[in-house]
């Protein structure tokens, strides 16, 4: 018989809510995802109160007071805090994106949802497993390949190669793009996804690099490559402001143009 509900240990259901002190003055509601594998519940919203009044502009600064603040057993990841690093990101407020670029006033009214990244193994709270997302970008060899011998001091580009990795090289694999990609979510295991598309075009346009035919040979398939729809979610909801649908579309003019 065909089960269409959701098992019962992955049911969300609701948690805690730890409320503000007394005296707070501008409160805002955080309602953050929470799992714990090692307690055998179910995940769950826990809904925090936070005085804006004492805290940063940004949802990581709120993440950071809850943290310190309210309920240190609160897992999530975080780094530099300049939108340079990808670490901390995250479903917020309906969007996948850096906690650490964005800002509280610029979430919808009411409270703030916050989750791990979608259609991820959930690591903990709001850390989701990245090792497949990793993995496959090491399969494209991200670094530069070359069979001619090394100059004497360094490989050369002109301003207009240079100028090519513009829009690629920008990305800090947050894997924001991928995992709002649809065709991502469903064929994961064999769909390399937005975000390692446009590094592996990165390294494909790369003036330096003197292995395109082996990097096209290897995306030459019908999912690594080909399972990308253009639904451009990958591309609205890249906090950096990247283009991977187009990468990804460039790709497939490069394979069209070799054949002909």
């Amino acid at each position: 018989m065909a089960e269409f509900a959701l098992p019962k240990n992955s049911k969300v259901q609701q948690g805690k809510r730890f409320p503000a002190k007394p005296g707070a003055k501008n409160v805002r509601e955080f309602r953050v995802y929470r799992w714990n594998p090692d307690d055998g519940e179910n995940p769950r919203i826990d809904t925090y109160e936070v005085d804006l009044a004492t805290c940063g502009p940004m949802v990581l600064d709120a993440l950071i007071k809850i943290k310190n603040e309210i309920d240190p057993t609160l897992t999530f990841r975080r780094s530099c805090r300049e939108g340079i690093c990808g670490s901390c990101a995250m479903n917020i407020d309906g969007t996948n994106t850096l906690a650490c670029t964005k800002a509280i006033e610029d979430c919808s009214k009411g409270d703030v949802p916050i989750y791990p990244l979608p259609h991820m193994s959930v690591v903990k709270d709001l850390v989701p497993d990245l090792t497949h997302f990793y993995a496959q970008y090491a399969s494209i060899k991200p670094w530069l390949r070359t069979q001619s011998a090394p100059p004497p001091k360094e490989r050369l580009q002109s301003k207009a190669d240079r100028a090519r990795l513009d829009g690629l090289y920008e990305c800090i694999l947050c894997a924001c793009c991928s995992t709002s990609c649809p065709s991502y979510w469903w064929n994961g295991d064999r769909y390399l996804g937005p975000a390692i598309l446009l590094q592996a075009y990165r390294w494909i346009v790369d003036s330096r690099d003197e292995d395109t035919g082996e990097r096209l040979d290897a995306l030459e398939d019908p999912f690594r490559l080909y399972r990308c729809h253009t639904i451009m979610n990958c591309t609205r909801t890249c906090p950096k402001g990247l283009n991977p649908a187009k990468a990804i579309a460039e790709i497939k003019k490069l394979m069209v143009e070799r054949r002909s």
